[in-house]
């Protein structure tokens, strides 16, 4: 088994990894006051090992800005102190030869008003409220937290002059990200947040430059795509994108074309990686929207035709055996992601065969280090 190309190393970028399994980014809601706490860098360097753990790691969704946040206890990448607390993690992870890139975050309209600066109605494309939850702490009787999801408040839409904002925003925190000892960036263009929002036909109902035809739509995903890379260089830079899924209320009528454009006029940029989850996110591979399945091989080829050197991540509900036929059909890396909440030394016991560790569904989101760094390995 070892001999299996996905213990192989490759050059990704700025980076050579060991093997090709990567931990994928996982909201865990354990950052108080939206700022790094000590059990996230012993949390991040558990799963760091380049030979048992992750050839690279993909940090929790980390928002660019005040306005980014839509859940509670999420650490952001926007303040002074913000920077300071991920570089002790970045230093855990590196201390044990990891490598961690930051997930740039903005929920746009997967928000609700308790979460945003003076209570302001979240932003998206259009005044379209989202038919999604988010997760927020609720004080109970006896003083302490309990978590619940609740309905996403009515968002306001966009005004053309806030944009560049946007854009400006997503540059700084690839900046402030290589300030905090990050090795890159992966910019969050999936699961219905705020430029998927744009993406989308079912969210964007805009008329002006940024909606309308596909090529409107995924303006500002380029927009974006171009500011982090002109910023912190495309070798450290990828991209996670969900064609299919419905997460968060996302939908688009015809996502072959969109997304197929979208990777075209990527190819130009040089990333190091694309990230795509296939069907819906957490849930069936085969999931499609409209009365064709997306084709992602087509997806992937039109990249490649476009000149897109950056390697092909794939995710969602991979075992071994999806990984290594995916890898032979021409994908150069796999991301794992609840296997690796409960497995720190995910990357061995797959070489060695060994079981997995179960993970407790019930300790996903907030709460202390049960469930969160006190998985066994196998040592």
């Amino acid at each position: 088994m070892s001999n299996s190309a996905i213990f192989t190393p490759l050059r990704v970028g700025a980076w050579t990894l060991p093997h090709r399994v990567v931990m994928a980014p996982l909201t865990r809601n354990r950052a108080f006051g939206q700022v790094p706490t000590a059990a996230m860098a012993t949390y991040y360097a558990q799963r760091a090992h380049p030979q048992h753990g992750a050839s690279l790691i993909i940090s929790e969704a980390t928002p660019i800005c005040p306005e980014g946040h839509g859940y509670a206890d999420t650490p952001g990448l926007h303040t002074p102190q913000q920077i300071a607390a991920w570089k002790t993690v970045t230093d855990a992870v590196h201390r044990v030869g990891g490598r961690i890139v930051a997930q740039l975050w903005h929920v746009g309209r997967i928000s609700h008003t308790s979460l945003q600066p003076h209570g302001q109605a979240p932003v998206a494309p259009s005044a379209v409220r989202a038919q999604a939850k988010t997760y927020v702490f609720v004080e109970q009787e006896n003083g302490q937290r309990a978590g619940a999801f609740i309905d996403t408040s009515e968002p306001r839409a966009l005004r053309l002059d806030e944009i560049p904002g946007i854009v400006n925003a997503y540059r700084q925190a690839a900046r402030h990200a290589l300030d905090a000892g990050f090795d890159g960036v992966e910019v969050h263009g999936a699961n219905g947040y705020l430029l998927d929002q744009f993406l989308r036909s079912g969210s964007n109902r805009r008329t002006d430059a940024y909606g309308g035809p596909i090529e409107n739509r995924a303006r500002l995903l380029l927009d974006v795509m171009g500011a982090v890379v002109d910023e912190i260089g495309g070798d450290r830079v990828g991209l996670r994108l969900s064609p299919v899924t419905p997460a968060n209320d996302a939908f688009d009528d015809q996502p072959q074309p969109l997304f197929e454009y979208v990777v075209r006029h990527l190819a130009p940029l040089n990333l190091a990686y694309l990230h795509i989850i296939e069907g819906q996110t957490g849930g069936a591979r085969d999931y499609q929207q409209g009365p064709t399945p997306f084709d992602y091989t087509a997806l992937r080829q039109a990249y490649r035709d476009a000149g897109g050197q950056g390697a092909w991540m794939v995710n969602n509900g991979y075992t071994l055996a999806l990984a290594q036929q995916a890898l032979a059909e021409g994908a150069d890396l796999v991301a794992f992601g609840r296997a690796f909440i409960a497995n720190p030394d995910l990357t061995r016991r797959l070489r060695e065969g060994a079981p997995l560790n179960t993970p407790d569904r019930a300790t996903f989101y907030g709460g202390d280090e049960r469930g969160y760094t006190d998985y066994p390995t196998l040592d």
